[in-house]
């Protein structure tokens, strides 16, 4: 164990694995943790895994390959697991392969990939994860300056119309998150125009863009996206992230800006949003909900 290793904080008992599925995430991770003092192991998810894995331990995993991922554990002596990156589709009952540790989950298990939402299906994989023996930690806890804080993170701050849609999208988002549904919202003049369902932030933002072509939303007025967690999530897995891409995309849909949830919601590149949110004069602020309701 090295002194950075230590000084970091993380856990310390076997080898450490990340599930990566795709975008910029799993990567940060992975440089984070060597940078820690330790040599994570990359299960990069079949079809979904940007190729981004050169100079790293990796090997290929189908979605729905529990034996497969079991064997890996044992292989490569993994005993945590980091689950991060974007997953756009569940796997096909053909592509499920479990063990003799899931077997006794298996009838849950496909009742919840054939009709629960994502944040059951995360839980349920976290459950066989850990049925192999493996301890299943959040990204947060890896790196925990990911996540937003409270107020503006550039230098541009809601105005008193925008933080009406703040909390409007807000209410909207987290009904939705009840739901299991989706993490996002979009309000544009106190009216919700859009909420975000399987196609994910980026899909949502592109379709609010079109609304805005086509003269179904306002152009005078701008809006806000709130991402949020759901209510019952495990933070362990699928905490809302935004990074640049978000920008560009809310810019485009000529939003005002970006709320988030402090505390509960990553932050990819950090200084880089920023910098993209400051030139096209958009907000990015990280809102706090407790108080919110402490204050209803």
């Amino acid at each position: 164990m090295t002194a950075a290793a230590e000084r970091d904080g993380l856990p310390r008992n076997g080898r450490l694995a990340i599930i990566a599925g795709s975008g910029k995430l799993p990567l940060f991770l992975a440089e984070a943790v060597r940078e820690a003092g330790e040599d994570p192991f990359i299960l990069r998810l079949k079809n979904e895994a940007d190729d981004l894995w050169q100079g790293f331990d990796n090997a290929v995993i189908g979605v729905g390959d529990m034996a497969g991922l079991s064997a890996l554990f044992r292989k490569h002596e993994i005993t945590r697991v980091v689950m991060s990156g974007a997953v756009k589709r569940r796997p096909a009952f053909g592509e499920i392969r479990v063990n003799l540790k899931s077997l006794l989950k298996l009838p849950m298990a496909l009742k919840t990939l054939l009709a629960g939402g994502d944040d059951a299906v995360l839980r349920m994989v976290i459950s066989l994860i850990e049925a192999q023996g493996c301890e299943v930690l959040g990204a947060h806890e890896i790196l925990p300056g990911l996540l937003a804080t409270v107020g503006p993170l550039g230098s541009v701050s809601p105005d008193a119309d925008a933080l009406k849609d703040i909390e409007r999208a807000a209410d909207a988002a987290e009904t939705l998150g009840r739901l299991d549904v989706g993490q996002g919202a979009v309000a544009v003049g106190g009216r919700i125009v859009a909420l975000e369902g399987v196609e994910g932030t980026d899909a949502m933002l592109a379709r609010v863009a079109s609304l805005r072509a086509e003269g179904r939303i306002s152009k005078r007025r701008k809006g806000v996206l709130v991402k949020l967690c759901k209510p019952q999530q495990d933070l362990r897995a699928d905490l809302p992230t935004i990074g640049v891409s978000t920008v560009t995309n809310a810019q485009a849909a000529g939003l005002a800006g970006i709320a988030v949830e402090a505390g509960r919601a990553l932050v990819v590149e950090r200084e880089a949003v920023m910098a993209a949110a400051d030139a096209a004069g958009l907000f990015v602020v990280g809102i706090d909900r407790s108080a919110g309701e402490r204050d209803r």
